[in-house]
């Protein structure tokens, strides 16, 4: 079985009911097997091809994880097309890049909202000729050429197999594992996005890896609730779900994910830093919020779970009078904690995407979930470093794979070799002769080493290393995400972006968390009229100054990262956001665009102003914009001497 509808076949051949997919609708859990998936996938398949779907082209496929338009992609491959998924939140703009870079005549959608952001772009991308849709809520009106349902497609499909019995199996049987088997637009940081190319070989060889590693089975339950257009959902909800068998669970909304996760209690769960961050504020609210015994009895438990909660996970020596008062704190707090996290079943927990503070790491691990850190990006089918149970640590990614070589530049740079690399980048053969080398190693762009225990740790993107030029630190090397990473660390500090490469110190921009700073200030009686209002309080400052300087005493420790150390500060007024251009998909900072956006603000905390004017213009989810306004106060840190001899 080298291609994913082949593998989908022998499912369905050998546990034909099984199931293979659950979706959350109105409330109820539906389940669709494997047997079922098939005989979808072959409807779907003879339906496209009717339409036109030739091997080699493209079906771009937008939407929330649904069944049916798993079904679709596994139809598109079945014909040796290629399925290009993109965001289902990326505003109609967005989507004119790859749909004419790919040059997509065929869409697949999963509700009124992605219809008419495609029925908007038809005359930027002429080429697009048939849409079809998921849901039909809202579209019962709609009257536009080439726009149809899944169930009409479906339906042709059904009447095509009467016509052609053998046409699907041949098909499939045509097949190779060098074959292109899905396409991946980056986030595109500094300009349009690349389209990654990605054989059958590559993912599932990757797939295959991280299942040997961590044991994976057919019981195991996912919960699919990221951007399928993100690589690392795409892998572990579609092409581990094809090599292993398991239970991909598609919640009913995004607001309804929490509660779906209670319901179904995933063995093997993976989400980004900022989901286990939005869980623990939750949880702090909360037992903020609590009578006072029950913060005793909390607070407690859990100074008991930091000292020996991360040793029993880990392996190590534990006392006995430890571990009995560890299973009554296990009864009373921890168990019912991972409970009301959803967490009961996880038996592997992955992180990715960022660094994960320390603390965060910990408090996870400490309660008896097995989180650990993984490394790899879009370019290398996700799995490059992972960590074993028993050796995860916060500063680090893990160890390099089975299949996998790292070696590293003179520059520093992290250079990888896997089976899982990209094919090449679409219609970019400038890039891809600049990211892969003559005898297959990637450039990863990220800088970073390998300790002693064979551990990669991480600084930055390599790019974005820089040296501070003049003041105390001059020369000191300037690394900002490792600084952001540090910031965000703090439940008050939702997103951070520091500048000081080639100046002689190193200033910030924040984002508050506005649930958590509000809350906070709720409990202090301090009023505020909304995000703007909050972010300006004096006494939100303070709270800010004092989570910087915290960091800042941490860079001191680090000889050669204490020149980053943050001497200046402001909160800006509004959130930064992927729909003002700011963020990526993915939200990772678009450092160039904020630069330009905001140089007015970056010029004041250099220049050594107390108050700065602003006007910036947002944009809503209708397409609506509108200018905030506000005067942002600058504030002093301070700063610490490097510690001598300290670990770097």
């Amino acid at each position: 079985m080298t291609t994913f509808p082949q593998l989908l076949l022998d499912h369905a051949a050998r546990r034909p009911q099984a199931p293979a997919l659950r979706e959350k609708a109105f409330g109820v859990w539906q389940t669709l097997t494997w047997a079922q998936l098939a005989t979808l996938a072959q409807e779907l398949a003879l339906g496209l091809a009717a339409a036109g779907l030739r091997r080699g082209e493209h079906l771009v496929v937008v939407g929330e994880n649904r069944p049916r338009l798993y079904a679709t992609m596994l139809a598109a491959q079945s014909l040796g097309a290629v399925p290009v998924p993109l965001y289902q939140d990326a505003v109609a703009a967005e989507f004119v890049f790859p749909l004419n870079n790919a040059e997509i005549a065929l869409a697949v959608v999963e509700d009124q909202e992605q219809v008419d952001k495609l029925l908007e772009l038809r005359e930027q991308c002429p080429q697009l000729k048939r849409i079809w849709y998921d849901d039909p809520r809202g579209l019962r009106n709609y009257d536009e050429a080439g726009l149809a349902s899944l169930d009409e497609l479906a339906a042709q499909g059904r009447a095509a197999q009467a016509e052609r019995p053998d046409f699907f199996a041949a098909e499939v049987a045509a097949g190779q594992a060098g074959d292109v088997a899905a396409l991946f637009f980056t986030s595109g940081t500094t300009g349009n996005p690349k389209g990654v190319i990605h054989t059958h070989a590559t993912l599932i060889d990757r797939a295959r890896a991280g299942q040997r590693f961590d044991k994976l089975t057919p019981d195991e339950e996912v919960l699919a609730y990221l951007p399928p257009a993100w690589i690392g959902q795409n892998i572990f909800s579609f092409a581990q779900w094809l090599a292993v068998g398991y239970v991909v669970n598609c919640p009913e909304s995004a607001s309804t994910v929490s509660i779906d996760l209670k319901e179904i209690g995933p063995t093997y769960y993976f989400a980004p830093p900022r989901v286990f961050e939005g869980l623990l504020t939750t949880v702090m609210i909360r037992m903020e919020d609590a009578a006072a015994p029950k913060r005793w009895l909390f607070e407690r438990c859990m100074r008991l779970a930091r000292r020996v909660g991360t040793k029993l996970m880990d392996g190590q020596p534990v006392s006995l009078l430890d571990r009995l008062a560890y299973a009554v704190g296990d009864v009373l707090i921890y168990g019912p904690l991972r409970n009301t996290l959803g967490f009961s079943c996880v038996r592997v927990a992955y992180t990715a995407g960022e660094a994960i503070g320390p603390d965060l790491f910990s408090f996870y691990r400490a309660i008896g979930i097995n989180l650990k850190q993984l490394y790899g990006s879009t370019e290398t089918a996700v799995f490059v470093c992972l960590q074993p149970d028993h050796e995860a640590r916060a500063d680090t990614v893990g160890v390099p794979i089975e299949g996998v070589e790292i070696r590293l530049a003179d520059s520093g740079e992290l250079l990888v070799r896997s089976p899982g690399l990209l094919k090449g980048y679409y219609k970019n053969d400038a890039a891809t002769a600049e990211a892969l080398t003559a005898d297959g190693w990637f450039h990863t762009g990220d800088a970073g080493f390998l300790t002693p225990g064979g551990h990669l740790k991480i600084i930055d993107r390599a790019k974005d290393v820089g040296r501070l030029a003049g003041g105390a630190f001059d020369g000191a090397m300037f690394a900002p995400k490792y600084v952001e990473n540090k910031l965000k660390f703090f439940p008050h500090i939702k997103e951070a972006v520091c500048f000081g490469d080639r100046r002689e110190k190193v200033c910030a921009f924040i984002n508050i968390d506005f649930e958590a700073v509000g809350n906070w200030a709720e409990r202090r009686n301090l009023p505020y009229a909304g995000y703007t209002d909050l972010a300006g309080r004096a006494e939100v400052y303070e709270l800010i100054l004092d989570c910087v300087e915290k960091v800042n005493a941490d860079l001191a420790q680090d000889e050669l990262l204490a020149g980053s150390q943050i001497s200046r500060f402001l909160v800006l007024h509004k959130e930064l956001d992927a729909d003002d251009g700011e963020l990526t998909r993915t939200r990772k900072v678009r450092r160039g665009a904020i630069a330009e956006k905001y140089g007015v603000l970056i010029d004041a905390l250099y220049d050594g102003r107390v108050v700065q004017h602003i006007e910036t213009q947002v944009k809503f989810e209708d397409g609506r914009t509108s200018m905030v306004a506000a005067d942002l106060r600058i504030m002093e840190a301070r700063t610490f001497p490097a510690v001598k001899g300290a670990a770097a």
